[in-house]
């Protein structure tokens, strides 16, 4: 996928950057540690050369990097006792204009190489490898291929197959037609129907571009940036997309793919040496050194700021953008680790929480709804940038805003920063390090990617320990350390750009005009013979996609390389105060975490829709003796976040019964255990909801962040409404996470007086943070588990008055044995150029001896035939089927059809019923599924499928077997899958919904079956 730079995400010190998987608790010698710590610089190594060998003690690894003797091709290995071993190879790419290149291309390397050239080699690996992570990106100045993987053996098969790919790709001219864009008949066997654009990247960036927060970051690059590569959408604009020829594609390869352009990354606990071998064999012998033109030039320095006016939005339902970006100077180039360091922190000072000063005088004012989604420090480009602004604004209000952010810059110039925030900050770095997940490779591979790509030192980046330390002598050394750099950075720089974004009403109509003015250009532009050659090599592509694809050539693991039985996780059942808990004892590195689900089961119905709403507001209101501000203040200093969620868990056994809770979640250091808990007390006896202004500030937020996500997530909300009338869990999903709760939300951030909501919280409240309705968890360190139970006891009999509150509840189990599954067919009609597709037919459950047929064929069907014509032929960005929550669900992202896909989804019933597939399809299929059911999980999630959804080891042993027993007796695959078919998906026996999101559709609106939005 193309990824445009998010500004928000400060690429130096944001959360998800540093976090792990399965170190121990102290920084100890493991093999893989150890056996990098013996290599020597100057050592030569199967064609390559050890630069630098460093112990980073603070992230449990040894960084070893190296330089290819022939080509110069730089290589980082991270050596880590982490058995999610990761491979990336990442080149820098800058292209001149706004056709896509680098993005079309990232797509058509992987449709087959010189030793893989079937079609579609990295789908079809997707289904022979048990990887945890396979994708590429596509930046604004470089494309990354990453994988990960826990089996060595497929680890190789990957390399292989990403190697060959990315340096010796077909480049077929049919590839590069359907995954960038062609012109084809709408009906490509009619050659009397109109000519249409198509591709798979053409509708990506359609949809891309219909994402207003996506326009406004991509536009404010561009101008912030005009001179070079960052002038330009990496990604493709869609109506310069067409203008790409096959031959500059090709062209763009042979100056940009090339191992003197490339920096390859390795992490994990393989040894080193295996991957240079192959690496040399596979690909880097058959190259010569060249001196690659790619280098991006600094943007010469603006004397003067510059304004910019434009009426460019993808949404009615919007008001103003308005960003006050910088450009900070050439000083700072994000390959100054510690100045981009410290430019990070200062931008989390400036903006985040609400005890920062934009928050309080851009936010608390509600002069927009929130700050726009281009904000803070962004390290993703050469030179960094600031920038501060906000959404949901009235343009009356412009010139006040650029006033509030001059006097704000001012202020902080005069009185710094408190101490307690700094503190604040810095703690939240330790719980970052500390903290582990189970992608921590591809976290440090996106960590270092920009600034080792502009030939930064990727080592000194991991070093980030050195740079707190920097950090706090630079503050001892000199008091004003922070508001000379807010001086020099943001008051004295010229190269600031103002960048306003007005709603304009009749967007969408002139981006259809628009493509159809540049369709006809190009259609008037043919000859007769011209258009015979079109339809001639659209029935040749459809050929192509058509055929039975023989992917022999690809290497596979087999289904007996999956391990047989699943490792156990222990676990202890306890109470506290009369409260069940869970406790699993795991390497957590010195964190403890916490969580709690408190039923719904006494709530009244009429309430259900305004608990999201509390779930986000009752953290961030104050408690106790705190305000809002003072309670934000503590739960930095203090925790590594506390939040609280709607959680619906359908029953494993019963598709109409289900638990409705929430579920609350925290994190601390070991040391903090009594203070968390003490917030969650003060929390529970005495939270506030007696502050409107703050309510206001926190909805219009929640409102707005609600209505910028479907353009990003609508084939989610599509599945969840689909599902609605199917099942009770559906119909609360809808209720919590759906169409319905972003309307109602919508609904609320426009009522001019909000005190009937506050009202209703403390209603809420009652119900649900009541020790009677709870069951508690526990992931900790052994030696910390006894401290941790004697909190939690604490922490019960201090919120046990709330128990009068109301009678106990017998179960947290909800059954409705009346539901009445029904079919119903819904539309949202949206300001987007494409759809979101989604059906569901109610099935089985869990534990039902048939959703493990149903799982497996859900990924036969998605790589044997709906990925084909959805994505090949149809054009979509995505598409599949999968099961789940008593659901067999078919869904489509991105997608430039709409009815015409819900006729794909039957018409795939139709080819497992007609039987045209064989073992080896059953094998691959279980293979992604397995991939799947054996993802890594980290210490601080252990245990926890079995304390939200009751699944015991021994259930998912025992769905395992059943997963193992899909197979091929005399060929009874066949009768077997055909029998599952039918009995749940054949025309009859299916209750299903159905819903799209997409733009206006003249064929559904005539049709009364469908209920329009």
């Amino acid at each position: 996928p193309w990824k445009m730079a998010v500004v928000g995400s400060c690429s130096r010190c944001d959360v998800q950057n540093f976090q792990g998987q399965n170190p121990s608790w102290r920084f100890r010698s493991t093999p893989a540690t150890e056996r990098a710590l013996q290599y020597q610089a100057g050592q030569k190594i199967h064609g390559f050369t050890v630069k630098e060998v460093v112990a980073v003690p603070d992230l449990f690894l040894t960084a070893v990097k190296l330089t290819h003797d022939n080509t110069g091709a730089q290589y980082l290995h991270a050596a880590r006792d982490d058995k999610n071993n990761l491979f990336s190879v990442q080149l820098r790419t800058t292209p001149m204009d706004n056709t896509g290149v680098p993005h079309i291309l990232e797509h058509t390397v992987l449709c087959g190489s010189e030793k893989y050239p079937c079609r579609d080699p990295f789908f079809k690996m997707l289904n022979r490898s048990l990887s945890t992570f396979m994708n590429a990106f596509t930046a604004s100045d470089f494309t990354m291929y990453p994988f990960s993987t826990q089996n060595g053996k497929d680890f190789q098969n990957l390399l292989s197959v990403y190697l060959d790919a990315v340096f010796f790709p077909c480049l077929r001219e049919l590839d590069f037609w359907q995954e960038g864009w062609r012109l084809e008949n709408e009906n490509p066997t009619d050659p009397t129907s109109p000519l249409v654009f198509k591709g798979v990247v053409f509708n990506e960036m359609k949809g891309a571009f219909s994402d207003n927060e996506r326009v406004y970051a991509q536009h404010l690059q561009n101008k912030l940036y005009p001179n070079h590569t960052y002038g330009v959408v990496s990604g493709g604009e869609p109506l310069a997309i067409p203008d790409l020829s096959w031959e500059q594609l090709k062209h763009f390869h042979a100056t940009h793919y090339h191992p003197s352009n490339a920096r390859f990354f390795t992490y994990g606990d393989l040894p080193l040496e295996q991957h240079l071998k192959q690496i040399q064999e596979e690909a880097l012998s058959k190259f010569e050194r060249t001196e690659p033109d790619t280098a991006v030039p600094n943007q010469p320095h603006w004397d003067r700021p510059v304004m910019i006016l434009t009426s460019i939005v993808a949404c009615r339902d919007f008001h103003m953008h308005f960003v006050v970006s910088f450009r900070c100077p050439s000083l700072c180039s994000i390959t100054d680790t510690f100045e981009g360091f410290t430019l990070s922190l200062l931008s989390s000072l400036m903006i985040s929480g609400p005890n920062s000063p934009f928050y309080k005088t851009l936010i608390e004012p509600k002069i927009g709804t929130d700050f726009s989604s281009v904000v803070g420090y962004d390290g993703s480009t050469k030179e960094a940038s600031f920038s501060i602004g906000l959404q949901g604004m009235a343009e009356e209000d412009t010139e006040k805003v650029k006033q509030i952010i001059v006097q704000t810059i001012d202020e902080i110039i005069a009185n710094g920063f408190e101490e307690e925030r700094i503190e604040a900050l810095l703690h939240k770095i330790e719980i970052q390090m500390k903290h582990q997940s189970t992608s921590f490779g591809l976290s440090l591979a996106s960590y270092i990617a920009s600034c080792w790509n502009h030939d930064g030192d990727p080592v000194q980046l991991l070093k980030i320990s050195d740079s707190v330390a920097q950090f706090r002598q630079a503050l001892k050394d000199n008091p004003r350390f922070l508001q000379e750099k807010v001086l020099h950075y943001f008051k004295d720089n010229t190269h600031r750009l103002t960048l306003s974004m007005s709603p304009d009403e009749a967007y969408l109509e002139k981006q259809v005009k628009a493509e159809e003015e540049k369709l006809q250009k190009k259609v008037q532009a043919l000859s007769e013979s011209d258009k015979k050659d079109i339809y001639e090599k659209g029935l040749e592509l459809l050929s192509v996609q058509s055929k039975i694809q023989d992917a022999s050539c690809l290497p596979a693991l087999k289904v007996s390389d999956i391990e047989p039985t699943i490792a156990v996780t222990p676990v202890e059942m306890g109470t506290a105060g009369g409260v069940p808990v869970q406790y699993c004892e795991q390497p957590t590195n010195g964190m403890v975490y916490f969580r709690a689900m408190c039923s719904l089961n006494t709530l009244p119905e009429d309430l259900k829709l305004y608990v999201p709403l509390f779930c986000s507001v009752i953290t961030k209101m104050g408690c106790g003796g705190l305000d809002y501000r003072q309670q934000a203040q503590q739960m930095e200093l203090k925790t590594g976040g506390m939040s609280i969620s709607t959680s619906v868990n359908p029953d494993y056994s019963n598709v109409d019964m289900y638990e409705q809770g929430v579920l609350l979640s925290s994190s601390c250091l070991e040391r903090n255990l009594p203070d968390m808990f003490h917030l969650w007390s003060d929390i529970f006896n005495s939270p506030h909801f007696d502050d409107e202004e703050r309510l206001r500030v926190l909805v219009m937020m929640s409102a707005q962040e609600l209505a910028n996500g479907i353009s990003y997530s609508g084939h989610m909300y599509a599945m969840t409404r689909a599902a609605r009338s199917l099942t009770p869990t559906g119909e609360l999903q809808e209720t919590f996470g759906g169409m319905e709760q972003v309307k109602f939300m919508k609904r609320i951030a426009e009522m001019p007086d909000l005190t009937q909501v506050l009202r209703t919280l403390p209603r809420i409240k009652r119900h649900i943070l009541n020790p009677l309705n709870m069951r508690c968890a526990v992931n900790a360190t052994p030696q910390k588990m006894s401290d941790a139970a004697g909190q939690v006891d604490n922490f019960m009999s201090n919120v046990a008055s709330n128990k009068k509150d109301r009678k106990p509840v017998r179960s947290d189990i909800t059954e409705e044995p009346n539901f009445k599954p029904c079919q119903m067919k819904t539309f949202f009609p949206m300001p987007f150029p494409i759809n979101f597709v989604s059906e569901c037919i109610r099935t089985v459950p869990f534990t039902h001896e048939d959703y493990a047929s149903l799982n497996i064929l859900s990924r036969m069907m998605t790589a044997k035939y709906l990925h084909g014509e959805i994505r090949e032929k149809g054009g979509a960005y995505g598409g599949g089927a999968r099961v789940g929550g008593g659901l067999f669900t078919f869904y489509s992202y991105r997608d430039p059809n709409s009815v015409q896909t819900l006729s794909t989804f039957r018409k795939s019933v139709d080819w497992v019923r007609s039987g045209q597939f064989t073992q080896q399809d059953i094998d691959e299929a279980k293979l992604s599924v397995f991939s799947a059911v054996d993802s890594p999980v980290a210490p601080s999630n252990k245990g926890m499928g079995r304390f939200l959804s009751g699944i015991t080891d021994e259930l998912k042993q025992a769905h395992r077997e059943r997963l193992f027993a899909v197979t091929d007796k005399k060929n009874g695959h066949l009768i077997f899958c055909i029998h599952v078919l039918h009995r749940y998906l054949g025309i009859g026996q299916r209750t299903c919904g159905v819903a799209i999101l997409g733009p206006e559709n003249d064929t559904i609106k005539k049709d009364p079956s469908w209920v329009v939005k």
